[in-house]
């Protein structure tokens, strides 16, 4: 299958195009901002009231003449702009796929020779969020502004929290269930192929307040230097700083351990100035938060070379492998945080992470409806991820039953080559949802060979479903075609029989904003949907039932801008209790309770909405391995910027052949 790398098949439909939209986009951008005028959000009531000297009504007194004035003027050159632009919309590709041009910072190549270096295996991370990039006017309604500033942040935020190194913290002691440090943000396992003796043990890391050092830079060349010159090369631990850890008995790290542990960290290496700012991250306050904090890990002072593997437990510091670099500043551990494992009898991690997971391979995104913002984010992302299909959907009356003015949102992002990629749209969308090309983008990636030569590949289907409250029936409806689509998809993209298989399948994910939760009562015909029936959830434990470790991830619009959740780290802690979860999340609804959840101290059911999946299937699969996931984590890292939670998945595929 060709991918589609323009949305036009020739130039001179992308240049009528371009022309087209040339003449809309006046009209459509004062329309938005004199809609978005008269839709404040909290943040800005509150500089309102903080502020005597803001004169915000005097400003739309002034500026709403001005705008209405050139709207009128703009309305002619607008209508020509919407004759052109409508039916060319039948010529217009489902989506476009863009590969990153600097071939410097290009590793898509180099991960596909990992899987022969795994052995028994490699483990791949997923990310799903909502990312709400609406034109600002209606984004407004979320209670989120700026939508182009916000792309643009987003796209930072999830960059150099995917391309910061991994923090390894293993605990030896079978019954130690915890470790004491500053931010438990960053949870990432050993990977697949990591076969030290740590089975008996919890696996936990930190964020040790990272500040992210690519700094536009992909994380290619300088990590597979740092892992060439470890001597001791593994799959995935080209960022990976290793602490070990000897637990006590009584499930705690004693102070003194933990000191012993930042001291022994420390006297391996040069001792290192504070990174760049350290002390002024804390004075800042929470609300002005400032680049280079655990949000936007901006700041530039650590190097990847900077990164050793260190390992602490039986009192000294195994210096082979250092190699003449310097240490990794991982001795900010403290005193004053305890998180212990809960609900031990999971198979696997689980936690509240203040950052996206570390090598996270690909990216999912919903509601990247503003075509600016897309650009933005894009631009963003490029920096880490190699592949990314965006612009996905269709407009006008082509393709779908009804007229679409936006897009279906959808946006991908690959660190692994995309080969076959297709979108379907929703024919059933009803009120405002059925202005935009809501629907299913389908994408099958390379992830490897075998030593015979057999491509190894995987599929990941992204979705956006019915929004609006109530329409069970129009969201188990596409619930229905989604399946269809993911059969056919799956079918028409297999160039391998099961005699002879030219390709193997390692995994099959679904994720995306499904707009029903696990716990409601209005969404019982969602949670018994056949799609459970072939897709595993990882949070869920049965219809009607998460398991007690589970959050929501819709945030009340109206606390996004509170001191106490407005930065990654306040809000993970704040989701970390009972309590805060009450306060900041929106709950499944029920006949006996109010959708107002503010402040509330009764007794919910569940711990928050969560209308954002992360699915995965063993059918369709290679015979011989086996997919088991290791972590899962709900991710504050866009705190402030979108009202939803982002979730992250991390599937290992094993496929046994170091196995006695």
């Amino acid at each position: 299958m060709v991918l589609y790398t323009s949305p036009f098949p020739n130039s001179f439909l992308s240049v009528l195009h371009s022309f087209s939209w040339g003449l809309i986009f006046p009209c459509y951008w004062l329309a938005d901002r004199l809609v978005g005028s008269f839709v404040p959000t909290t943040y800005e009531k509150r500089q309102r009231a903080d502020d005597p000297c803001y004169f915000h009504a005097l400003c739309i007194i002034i500026t709403t003449p001005i705008y209405l004035a050139l709207l009128v003027a703009s309305l002619p050159f607008a209508l020509v702009g919407f004759l052109l632009w409508s039916p060319l919309q039948s010529a217009r590709r489902p989506y476009i796929y863009s590969r990153l041009k600097d071939k410097s910072h290009a590793n898509g190549a180099t991960l596909l020779t990992e899987w022969k270096a795994a052995g028994s295996g490699k483990s791949f991370c997923f990310g799903s969020a909502n990312v709400c990039l609406l034109p600002d006017s209606l984004a407004r309604f979320n209670n989120v502004f700026n939508t182009q500033a916000r792309a643009k942040e987003i796209g930072r935020r999830i960059r150099n929290g995917a391309s910061r190194p991994q923090i390894k913290i293993y605990i030896d002691s079978p019954t130690n269930t915890s470790i004491s440090a500053a931010s438990f943000s960053s949870l990432v396992s050993p990977q697949a192929g990591d076969n030290r003796a740590v089975n008996a043990g919890i696996k936990r890391t930190t964020s040790m307040e990272y500040k992210g050092d690519n700094c536009g830079s992909n994380n290619g060349e300088e990590s597979r230097e740092d892992k060439g010159g470890s001597g001791e090369p593994h799959e995935g631990e080209e960022n990976t700083c290793i602490v070990r850890i000897n637990g006590e008995e009584n499930g705690h790290m004693s102070d003194t351990e933990t000191d012993t542990a930042n001291g022994q960290a420390r006297a391996s290496g040069p001792a290192e100035p504070p990174l760049e700012g350290d002390a002024e991250i804390s004075k800042t306050p929470n609300h002005k938060q400032k680049e280079g904090d655990s949000g936007s890990l901006d700041s530039c002072s650590a190097s990847r070379e900077s990164l050793v593997k260190v390992r602490v437990g039986d009192g000294t510091v195994d210096q082979s492998t250092v190699n003449n670099k310097l240490l990794y500043k991982a001795s900010i551990m403290k005193k004053t945080s305890v998180r212990k494992k809960k609900h031990t009898d999971e198979t696997f991690d689980h936690e509240i992470s203040a950052f996206f997971p570390a090598n996270l391979d690909f990216l999912c995104l919903q509601e990247v409806f503003d075509k600016r913002a897309a650009e933005k984010l894009k631009e963003q992302l490029h920096h880490y991820f190699e592949y990314i299909v965006y612009d996905v959907g269709v407009y006008s009356c082509h393709g779908c039953c009804s007229f679409k003015f936006v897009n279906s949102g959808l946006l991908f992002a690959s660190r692994y080559p995309v080969m076959d990629a297709a979108y379907h749209c929703y024919p059933n969308g009803r009120g405002m949802d059925s202005l935009a090309s809501k629907g299913a983008l389908f994408l099958k990636v390379q992830v490897g060979s075998t030593p015979q030569d057999q491509r190894i590949v995987g599929y990941i289907s992204c979705t956006h479903l019915q929004a609006i409250a109530g329409d069970t029936t129009v969201r188990c409806e596409q619930l229905d075609m989604l399946q269809d689509w993911l059969s056919e998809f799956r079918k028409s993209t297999s160039s391998s029989s099961t005699a002879n298989p030219e390709e193997l399948v390692a995994f099959d994910v679904l994720c995306g904003d499904l707009n029903f939760d696990n716990c409601s009562s209005e969404d019982k015909l969602e949670q018994q949907h056949s799609l459970f029936t072939h897709y595993k959830d990882p949070c869920r434990a049965g219809p009607g039932e998460d398991k007690p470790w589970a959050i929501g991830t819709l945030l009340d619009p109206e606390g996004l801008y509170d001191e106490e959740v407005c930065t990654p780290d306040n809000l993970q802690k704040v989701l970390e209790s009972e309590e805060g979860r009450k306060g900041y999340l929106v709950y499944p609804t029920s006949k006996n309770h109010s959708s107002s959840q503010k402040g509330r101290k009764a007794s919910l059911k569940g711990n928050g909405r969560r209308i954002d999946y992360m699915l995965y299937t063993e059918e369709g699969l290679y015979l011989e391995w086996k997919v088991e996931v290791e972590e899962f984590s709900f991710i504050t890292q866009l705190a402030g910027l979108t009202d939803h939670l982002p979730v992250a998945m991390r599937l290992v595929v094993s496929t046994g052949e170091d196995d006695p």
